[in-house]
């Protein structure tokens, strides 16, 4: 699929991958996994974001998640979008060039993330990475994790050299996930933002997210863009709220253990049983526990059970 402004949006399913108690990949599980999201109807698939720890990835896991996701949702003909963040421009456009070869219909790249980059840096890895792959849709995933924001003027430098990012993923304390930035970027990009956000920055222009709760709840997380695209702004703050709370109090007993990202999302996809991924994250990183995942699901079945019907 062509991927364009009005089509890239909506809650793409950024999803964990399945690891095997030896920490190898788990091809069957995972495949599952992506199966039953392009069943359910999500705008998009995507690997290799911080859920997908793409950073404890060697290049051998990376090719095979690609190759899986891919083969996958072009079976069902949903949009897939591959990961293809690494600390060096050789190294994201290796992967970008792999995923456009394989039938990736985008690609998502942060900036390199272990050195604080300057603007000039910055713009010169997007126009690299492009050049690479001329053509093939970008997604710009943007997180303090790559030690700095990509300050506006920075946005648009990038935007008016790369006509095919069409996407910035904003993340907590960049510039999309405030109403002025989002308001901004949205003049000439989509953004997407974190689902609990989606009611504060319709309004400015957001118009997707990299998601985890669409499989949660595949059909609760469509009806709230349902309600995003129709501008039905109470019944959605309606949800939206019932989101943050599940964030930031339904899982705030795993929160206060240390525990981000990808554990965190796979106790939200095994929550109503619509994933089937194991709860486990690679080495050094630490995972939720069966414990967790009962409590997080008490708490879901208590204040919000609508969550729990698949």
């Amino acid at each position: 699929m062509k991927l364009t402004r009005a089509t890239f949006r909506g809650p793409w399913a950024g999803l964990p991958v399945a690891w095997k108690e030896d920490d190898s990949y788990d091809e069957k599980t995972y495949r599952g996994d992506v199966a039953r999201c392009c069943a359910a109807g999500v705008p998009g698939v995507y690997t290799g974001g911080t859920t997908g720890e793409f950073y404890a990835q060697e290049y051998e896991d990376f090719t095979a998640i690609a190759d899986t996701a891919i083969s996958e949702c072009n079976r069902s003909g949903t949009p897939v979008m591959i990961g293809c963040t690494s600390t060096s421009t050789r190294g994201a456009i290796r992967r970008a060039r792999y995923a456009r070869d394989r039938g990736a219909d985008a690609i998502q790249i942060a900036v390199p993330f272990w050195m604080a980059l300057t603007d000039d840096e910055i713009l010169r890895f997007f126009i690299e990475v492009a050049a690479a792959v001329p053509g093939l849709p970008i997604s710009i995933y943007e997180t303090l994790r790559a030690k700095r924001a990509i300050p506006l003027k920075v946005h648009r430098k990038i935007h008016a050299e790369i006509p095919t990012i069409l996407m910035v993923k904003s993340n907590e304390d960049t510039l999309g996930a405030t109403r002025a930035g989002c308001a901004a970027i949205s003049k000439f990009c989509n953004v997407f933002v974190s689902e609990n956000k989606i009611h504060e920055l319709g309004p400015s222009g957001a118009i997707g997210s990299c998601s985890s709760f669409v499989y949660l709840n595949p059909r609760m997380t469509l009806k709230m863009f349902d309600l995003l695209y129709a501008k039905k702004w109470k019944e959605l703050k309606r949800m939206t709220d019932q989101v943050h709370r599940l964030i930031f109090e339904g899982l705030k007993p795993c929160l206060d253990r240390g525990h981000l990202d990808s554990s965190l999302d796979r106790v939200l996809g095994r929550s109503a049983g619509f994933l089937k991924t194991s709860l486990r994250c690679r080495g050094p990183y630490s995972s939720c526990t069966p414990q967790d995942l009962a409590k997080v699901q008490a708490w879901i079945r208590k204040n919000m059970p609508e969550w729990l019907e698949l």
